[in-house]
């Protein structure tokens, strides 16, 4: 009887959960759709305002449909993280300098979680809104480098009295889990062709081969110079003394970063408000009108009634077989959006942008032959974001021309093939036996349960070395170099585009509206629309699975705190059995 009940109250429990989801989710469609109703009428701005911009949130490459668009009261929506993508935060500013209604930008930077190549594009297009005569004032409680980057190009940067400006140079940690490994008795077989391609080396070695650590070091050297020209030229300070400052520590407080020029003043929040009244020529008891880079958004539109088109074809995220996401590459669906725009006679020039560390081996020529196709029939610009790389480089490498930022992580020309074998962790810690039945000598190759043989592992790495020759190739050819000129910088190389350039990775150095103008001129047209493709699935594509999927990494994170990262390494050591064309790790600059 108590089975019973107790079965009775779950399936209960489960209806009503279910019940729950099925009104939350018709609630949102109504929201949505009476929402995309209004959103018919463009309301625009009529009062004096500034355009407040916060980066505490991961900046996809376009903005990505919400399943709900609740509004709340202005206090409280006001504590929400904005969701804008990049090309919607480019299309604000650039209104932004030629709207009367806005005068001047606040940069509100607590916290900036955007790639640094993101940043990079956003502060070049606030040196272009400062031609507009508008001001800029950034502020912070306290300043990472990364969003003093973006700070330092406003006209006044302010930082709270008890505030820090963390200033000391960039480095890359690395963690390995080999001995972690060697202790729980699993073993990784890794094939790999490329002397910089370090993926593999955690599950290798306990630190860093000198390769990779000459490739690092010389990766954030590039990115570290960058900043500091860019942050010298703006607050009017030699790079030596930047690095100087660096290397002593000198950072160590607020009044340290005003006296050595980094800020112009230490405000505290009303303080910093009472600058913006002065600059509205409001009095100290009224509101500052302010609005945020979504709502700013709604209120213009981009005209795009002509005839003759430019494709922006997204290729953000990680590389995968299939269909993919809003938020990764599948390979299907995007070799799909290449076809139709070759197809589509409308369709002028494509603009491939690519913000991509790699993935699956197969997936990326897949994509790269729908490149090729392209390109024969029409100019593909291919414009790289944060990362063009490996994978992410393949699919690149066939376009007309490449545009890369200065610090877009690039190259990683280099394949590998990892395989674990678990034996010794289930026998000798576990106590658990494998026996196996079959019908030919090699049928269980590539086993969780068992190491490769001596032939099995020489057919394995001359898989890798196949696909890594035809990568090579792919880019030789795309690039006009030979054969050996590629291998010289291959081999799993990472570069930025500023290094990129120097050895013809890369063809010039810009971002979007770059890749765009070389587009049109090359496509011979001077007045064009935008499409963007793939379209985007919508806000309720797989939400069922990804509100299980969220909730479960969420509860993980919370769980295992710092080991989150290692665990979810192993974790996709296990899942991944296909050759992979990606970047050794990731780079996070902060």
């Amino acid at each position: 009887m108590r089975n019973f009940f107790a079965s009775l109250f779950g399936a209960l429990i489960g209806i009503f959960l279910a019940f729950f989801l099925v009104f939350i989710i018709l609630v949102g469609m109504v929201t949505h759709a009476v929402n995309s109703f209004k959103e018919e009428k463009v309301t625009h701005l009529t009062t004096p305002t500034i355009l407040e911009i916060r980066l505490d949130h991961a900046v996809a490459e376009r903005t990505l449909s919400k399943p709900f668009n609740f509004k709340w009261d202005d206090e409280y929506e006001k504590t929400f993280t904005e969701t804008v993508g990049l090309n919607d935060i480019i299309a604000d500013i650039d209104h932004a300098a030629k709207d009367p209604a806005i005068k001047g930008i606040y940069l509100n930077l607590s916290t900036v979680s955007a790639g640094i190549a993101t940043v990079e594009t956003v502060r070049k297009q606030l040196e272009k809104f400062k031609t507009s005569g508008k001001f800029i004032i950034a502020y912070s409680q306290a300043f990472t480098q990364k969003s003093y980057y973006l700070a330092s190009v406003a006209d006044k940067v302010y930082l709270n009295p008890a505030g820090e400006l963390f200033w000391m140079g960039l480095s890359a940690q690395i963690m390995f889990y080999k001995k972690a490994l060697d202790k729980l008795g699993v073993q990784v077989q890794v094939f790999r062709h490329g002397r910089y391609k370090s993926f593999a080396e955690p599950y290798m070695f306990d630190k860093m081969s000198p390769d990779n650590r000459l490739q690092t070091k010389m990766l954030l050297t590039s990115i570290w110079d960058k900043l500091v020209d860019d942050i010298g030229v703006s607050r009017n300070i030699k790079p030596a003394s930047l690095n100087q400052m660096a290397d002593s520590l000198t950072m160590r407080s607020a009044p340290e970063a005003e006296k050595h020029n980094m800020v112009d003043s230490l405000y505290y929040q009303d303080q910093v408000v009472a600058k913006l009244q002065k600059e509205m020529s409001l009095s100290s008891n009224q509101v500052v009108p302010t609005i945020g880079l979504d709502d700013y958004r709604e209120t213009f539109e981009v005209a795009q009634h002509n005839a003759s088109k430019i494709a922006v074809i997204y290729a953000s995220g990680d590389i995968f077989q299939g269909m993919g996401d809003d938020e990764s590459i599948g390979s299907a669906r995007l070799a799909k959006a290449i076809n139709e725009a070759r197809r589509d006679d409308d369709v002028k020039a494509i603009v491939l942008r690519v913000n991509s560390p790699g993935g699956d081996a197969l997936a990326s020529e897949v994509i790269w032959r729908e490149v090729q196709l392209a390109k024969k029939a029409k100019p593909v610009v291919v414009s790289m974001g944060d990362y063009g790389a490996s994978g992410g480089y393949e699919i690149s490498c066939a376009a007309t021309e490449i545009v890369a930022e200065p610090t877009t992580i690039t190259g990683s020309i280099g394949v590998f093939g990892l395989l674990p074998n678990a034996q010794g962790l289930l026998n000798d810690k576990l106590g658990i036996t494998i026996d196996t039945v079959s019908t030919n000598t090699h049928a269980a190759a590539g086993s969780l349960f068992y190491p490769l043989t001596s032939a099995e592992a020489i057919v394995l790495q001359a898989g890798i070395e196949e696909v890594y020759h035809n990568f090579i190739a792919r880019v030789a050819d795309g690039r006009k170099l030979t054969v050996a000129q590629v291998d010289s910088i291959a081999q799993g190389r990472v570069w930025t585009g500023t290094q990129a350039l120097k050895i013809g990775l890369v063809d010039t150095l810009g971002d979007m509206n770059l890749a765009l103008q070389i587009a049109a001129r090359k496509a011979n047209i001077t007045h064009y629309s935008i499409e963007e493709l793939p379209k985007l699935f919508g806000p309720y594509h797989d939400l069922l699975t990804k509100l299980g999927a969220d909730a479960e990494a969420k509860a993980l994170k919370e769980e295992l705190g710092g080991l989150y990262a290692p665990v979810q390494e192993v974790s996709k050591l296990m899942q991944n059995k296909s050759i992979q064309a990606r970047l050794p790790y990731d780079y996070k600059i902060e």
